[in-house]
């Protein structure tokens, strides 16, 4: 009997546009659920990653987008059509929203990392970094088989879309920590022969 074929990966690849800039991403406060808009700067870097998508050749046959303002608007200003999926939505930073790294720092007496330490309840319940790992599951799970048809674009997050690409590596989704997506930037994922990879990152 003949060795089965291996099944060739899909062609299209995931694409990742983080939202544009908002006054807390700028000022590097943690920002989960709360719905703020895009600054007059982030509107511009948005409407710019348009360019960036034409430039990558990407035609998306699925778009997502988280369900808070500041990611649906990036992706308008982006000239993609996208349908909702909250799973997409920014860490649930429970005690920490609101707060930059350095101000949880200097109250814990401590070299505090989200990755590392997570975050306390507070008026939201907070999530664990697996917990933010298994909804970039669930949203992978929905997107794959539309892969084989051609790109599919996720508009989200800086941590939510670090992680979701530690689940594509099949890696820990600790090693996102390791990674960086700035404001309104890309990152494309796809195969090198059957492996998951990234083609490029924060571009």
């Amino acid at each position: 009997m003949a060795s089965p074929t291996p099944m060739s990966p899909p062609a299209g690849r995931l694409v990742l546009l983080r939202h544009g800039e908002t006054e807390w991403s700028r000022d590097g406060r943690h920002t989960g659920s709360t719905d703020l808009p895009l600054t007059d700067e982030g509107r511009a870097r948005a409407t710019r990653a348009a360019g960036r998508l034409e430039e990558l050749g990407v035609r998306p046959v699925m778009t997502l987008t988280s369900d808070l303002r500041r990611a649906r608007d990036t992706a308008t200003l982006a000239g993609l059509e996208a349908s909702v999926d909250p799973d997409l939505r920014e860490w649930d930073y429970g005690a920490y929203e609101g707060r930059s790294t350095a101000q949880i720092r200097k109250e814990l007496g401590a070299d505090w990392d989200v990755f590392r330490d997570g975050v306390l309840p507070g008026a939201t319940p907070g999530e664990t970094v697996e917990e933010v790992a298994a909804r970039a599951s669930r949203v992978l799970a929905r997107v794959r088989p539309h892969l084989h048809d051609g790109d599919v674009v996720l508009v989200g997050h800086g941590h939510t879309s670090r992680i979701l690409a530690t689940v594509w590596l099949r890696t820990s989704p600790r090693l996102a920590a390791q990674l960086t997506l700035d404001a309104s930037r890309l990152a494309v994922l796809g195969h090198h022969r059957e492996d998951p990879c990234i083609i490029s990152w924060n571009c």
